[in-house]
């Protein structure tokens, strides 16, 4: 007798076998085909105290217009989207109110909308209140450093805007028994926790949090499974750029790390990445289109 009886699925019921590539998702009016190009994202970091040494209010200054001219000129080298963000993550950075993140970051959104309109906007926060003022000012997309722990009223915000998220992986402390079964199982908790808000599948997009709740040792193990993550169906976004890790590695400061983002980008997108988030983007567009052209089949020929 069969042991393993097959079983008709449901008429309604999906198959459970992630598409591959996921299917495309429109972001501020601009398609991005998953699997047919590797997309980059340019960070606008908002702070006085970025850890990459690129923050637009170290300086003094006007750091609206700093951030419109730099997001002109990411525009201009190449970038498909923008993620600004106010509040920085840096080891032992100090946890800004809400009301001093909403400052630094509206105005900005705001300026970079209207410079440049046709512009994909991230909303870089993990505060539901920030996240809805920033959609108000133009951000078309909410990207979450504690996507695996959201805030039940930003999950609540994006599936009443119907707006893509961001789950990045994070851990408050950086214990793990199997490393990458348990960054997939916590990120798989986090979609079904999106799912359960009614924010729509296609809409969801994950994060693997290099730097976020790791060790260097992890940084580089979860690097070199990065392909796994495919599992979870969803299109992948690596942030890699100017991180500690890269540091560790060859001992520079933030500013020299460039060369080691670069790498990391290249092999992100052999592992199939989806979006780099960096901070030199001129680079890191040459680097995806040289990648793109060698790992996907088609794409970059003459």
């Amino acid at each position: 007798m069969d042991a393993t009886p097959s079983v008709i699925l449901p008429a309604d019921a999906e198959s459970g076998v992630p598409r591959r590539p996921p299917q495309a998702l429109e972001i501020g009016g601009r398609l991005f085909e998953w699997g047919s190009r590797t997309y980059v994202m340019g960070i606008i970091n908002v702070t006085p105290d970025s850890f990459s040494g690129d923050g637009l209010m170290s300086g003094g200054g006007d750091p609206v217009g700093a951030a419109v001219a730099q997001a002109q000129l990411m525009a201009a080298q190449g970038a498909d989207l923008l993620d600004i963000g106010g509040q920085s993550t840096r080891p032992g950075h100090a946890q800004l109110s809400v009301e001093a993140e909403l400052a630094r970051v509206v105005p900005v959104v705001a300026a970079v909308r209207k410079a440049l309109p046709d512009m994909p906007l991230s909303i870089d926060t993990t505060t539901a209140r920030v996240a809805e003022a920033a959609l108000d000012a133009g951000a078309q997309l909410i990207n979450d450093v504690w996507g695996t722990a959201a805030e039940p009223e930003l999950l609540a915000l994006a599936a009443e805007r119907q707006v893509p998220l961001v789950l990045m992986h994070n851990r408050a402390e950086a214990r793990y028994v199997n490393l990458l079964a348990e960054v997939i199982a916590d990120l798989a908790r986090a979609i079904d926790a999106a799912l359960s808000a009614n924010i729509a599948w296609e809409r969801l997009i994950v994060d693997p949090g290099i730097g976020f709740g790791k060790t260097p040792e992890h940084n580089l193990a979860l690097l070199n499974d990065l392909a796994a993550l495919h599992v979870l169906g969803r299109p992948i976004l690596l942030g890699t750029s100017r991180k500690s890790t890269i540091g560790k590695v060859l001992d520079l400061p933030a500013d020299q790390r460039i060369e080691g983002t670069l790498a990391t980008t290249a092999l992100g997108i052999q592992a199939g990445v989806d979006i780099v988030r960096v901070h030199d983007v001129q680079p890191n567009v040459r680097t995806a289109r040289m990648s793109d052209a060698v790992v996907r089949p088609g794409w970059g020929h003459p």
